[in-house]
């Protein structure tokens, strides 16, 4: 097999492989000779069978598969003794002319094909301890955790039907239809739906038009969703929603006492109060990890500057831009009405991608180097949340082909395997805790500097930095769209 290299240009390689007709011609005697004896043809004693007409019958089928047993090996082999890795796939190209073909398959000529490929860049694991990361931490005031498990205990209240009208903190029974410009929305209705008045769990505007309604009343309610709603085809617009009141109640005697911790399956209020702490303090904390991973991240990209390879680029690039568009047609938006155009979103989001791709193989390389691994259990722990998370008649199937796609498990492994590199270089680095307020830490830094320099691109930049907060993870899981401002807090206590 002759090898030589035709393109060396920066990352991007080319090799010209040429396997000699004779070599060809070997391989396919081996597997003719190894078939002699295990093909049964008629008219032909087993082992008797002239090799003439086995080559005759299934010649090109067996040299079919002595091509492609060149191609799988060759390419490995190839990268191994040029001591190279390639950053993706290299591409293989052959003749396009059939009768080549036909006559490689004849075995005979020469088989001739070429591999291109980017290589990965070298990567110097540097000396970071001059990093330095401001963590921002919020300690959780006794009041806010009261107010939790106030809101937490209060599913366990009673109500009891009344017959006047409804007044902040009852209970409001009733069916309701949502519709924007006459037509009704995904999430905007539901039947028999229970709502506290006061209890700011719908958005703004809606609660209160709700008192003062009776038992029996119907009436039609004109709110506005937030600019800032989850659900984006919904951020900003105008929406009436038809009510049917149900019924109203009126809340009965509450106090939070063993009793009431025990209806929610726990041992005692104590056990309550630590539980929702907990909770309340984990949600805080992945925010202080995530705002310091992002300044990781970009003290990262300050100190690694280097060609990323373009193919790894473009590829992530798509992805990034298939969601950016899937987004933009889903609200019915478009880059004008984020206050940008598409050219201009293009250049961003290519930036992003080079970025991303950069400190994906910057965060490889030192996770390698300093012995990062995912053991099976915490790959196994991983998966099986992947599998909670889809209906329970489907559950066998992702899992099975989660076992049998080598690619999709990565999927899994890679974001565990970041989360350790980042706790890595967070033990490495300088990092000094800075107490602040619940409104500090919840601020985005990055949106607040930019919306005061571009007030006009107030839209393009929040979205800009929302994609940066977490540039070499997955993303977040978008909201799903309802009228209801927040989720119910007895969900706390679930787990």
């Amino acid at each position: 097999m002759q090898v030589t290299e035709t393109l060396n240009t920066g990352l991007k390689r080319q090799i010209k492989v040429t396997v000699p007709a004779k070599d060809m011609e070997a391989k396919l005697m081996e597997r003719l000779s190894a078939a002699k004896d295990k093909v049964r043809i008629n008219g032909f004693r087993p082992g008797k069978v002239p090799i003439q007409h086995l080559r005759k019958m299934y010649g090109k089928s067996f040299m079919a598969e002595v091509v492609n047993e060149i191609l799988s090996d060759s390419t490995r082999s190839i990268l191994s003794d040029r001591g190279e890795k390639a950053a993706m796939q290299p591409e293989v190209t052959m003749t396009e002319d059939e009768k080549e073909a036909e006559k490689v398959l004849d075995g005979g000529v020469d088989f001739e094909f070429s591999l291109d490929y980017e290589v990965l860049p070298p990567i110097e694991v540097k000396d970071l301890s001059a990093i330095k990361i401001n963590r921002q931490i919020y300690d959780v005031p006794e009041s806010e955790v009261d107010e939790q498990v106030k809101v937490v205990a209060d599913s366990t209240r009673t109500y009891e039907p009344k017959k006047g009208k409804a007044a902040l903190g009852d209970r409001v029974t009733m069916d309701y239809l949502g519709k924007i410009d006459g037509e009704p929305f995904g999430g905007g209705a539901a039947e028999d739906a229970n709502l506290v008045l006061g209890s700011n769990q719908f958005i703004p505007g809606f609660e209160d038009q709700l008192v003062g309604v009776k038992a029996g009343d119907e009436k039609t309610i004109t709110v506005t969703f937030p600019e800032e709603y989850a659900a984006e085809h919904l951020a900003g617009k105008e929406a009436a929603f038809d009510i049917k009141v149900k019924e109203v109640a009126s809340a009965g005697e509450f106090e939070l006492n063993d009793e009431i911790a025990k209806q929610l399956g726990l041992e005692s209020a104590d056990s309550l109060r630590e539980i929702v702490r907990g909770q309340i303090e984990s949600q805080y904390g992945a925010v202080t990890r995530q705002k310091a991973k992002r300044q990781l991240l970009d003290a990262l990209d300050d100190a690694y500057k280097f060609e990323a390879p373009s193919r790894l680029v473009e590829a992530e690039f798509d992805n990034i831009w298939s969601q950016v568009t899937t987004d933009l047609a889903r609200a019915e938006r478009t880059f004008e009405d984020e206050d940008t155009t598409e050219d201009e979103a293009r250049a961003e989001y290519q930036r992003l991608a080079e970025r991303r791709v950069r400190l994906g193989l910057v965060l490889a390389e030192i996770g390698e180097k300093a012995g990062v691994q995912v053991s099976e259990d915490e790959l196994q722990r991983a998966l099986f949340e992947q599998i909670r998370r889809v209906p329970q008649a489907q559950q066998q199937q992702v899992f099975e082909f989660y076992r049998s796609n080598p690619s999709a498990l990565a999927s899994i492994r890679a974001p565990l395997f970041e989360e350790k590199v980042v706790d890595h270089l967070l033990g490495e680095v300088s990092v000094t805790d800075q107490k602040v307020t619940k409104d500090e830490l919840l601020a985005d830094d990055e949106q607040a500097a930019e919306t005061k320099e571009k007030p006009a691109k107030k839209k393009a930049t929040k979205a800009k930095a929302e994609a940066k907060a977490d540039d070499a993870a997955e993303g977040e899981t978008k909201k799903k769209a309802a009228p209801k401002k927040k989720a119910a807090a007895k969900e706390k206590t679930d787990e």
